[in-house]
């Protein structure tokens, strides 16, 4: 393993550390509560919170295996369904976000499911006051459609997604960003990145074979 893959594999590891922080750290909290609390109204309570925390920490690790893992299990193709239900787990809880899912291949490779999941991540970040993010697949064209009353992509995944930033330049928020441009242009692929005029931002990712089993 080369020096920039360790690096980037710890610029990966700080990006889900981070993600995984909240839900984790509300978990802990809330079993402190329950050990001093005796009110059960209180408990109760508290028990709801911790049972919200954990469905949130699961669907984090289930999105994260497919979007960033070896997605052990699946084979050479997942299911197109179970990246539905990863996005689903992650974003179907958030009212502020209403999805739509426009995938008509029935399974993809792990190459081109981690392009997409990863491209909804970053159209779903950018939607900071909610709105809706579309998800679309078919043959070699993958977009993500994110629609909202203020859309904002930071500078650094974009410059990330289309490969002009420096990898020793890389931060963890960017490491989705620059996995989505590596798995597209290693297979001689390219990715594409909208302005965010009049509040609708796209995504997108070219793959030269047209079936989408990188």
């Amino acid at each position: 393993m080369t020096d920039d893959a360790v690096d980037y594999a710890s610029l990966l590891c700080s990006r889900l550390c981070h993600d995984l922080l909240s839900p984790v750290g509300a978990i802990n909290n809330g079993v402190e509560l329950l050990a001093d609390e005796h009110d059960p109204e209180l408990r109760a309570r508290v028990l709801e919170l911790l049972a919200e925390s954990a469905r949130a920490s699961a669907a984090k690790l289930k999105f994260f295996r497919l979007a960033f893992g070896a997605a052990g299990g699946f084979g050479d193709a997942v299911d197109t369904r179970e990246a539905r239900a990863a996005i689903e787990g992650l974003f179907g809880q958030d009212k502020r976000v209403a999805l739509g899912w426009m995938v008509s291949d029935p399974s993809m490779g792990k190459g081109a499911i981690k392009i997409l999941l990863n491209l909804a991540l970053i159209g779903a970040d950018a939607l900071v006051r909610g709105g809706r993010l579309d998800v679309g697949a078919e043959g070699g064209e993958i977009v993500v459609r994110a629609e909202g009353p203020r859309l904002v992509l930071d500078p650094e995944l974009r410059t990330a997604l289309l490969g002009q930033t420096a990898p020793q330049a890389l931060t963890p928020r960017a490491a989705a960003a620059w996995l989505v441009h590596r798995l597209a242009t290693g297979q001689g692929g390219k990715v594409m990145v909208s302005d965010a005029d009049e509040g609708v931002l796209l995504l997108g990712a070219h793959l030269p074979d047209g079936r989408n089993r990188l």
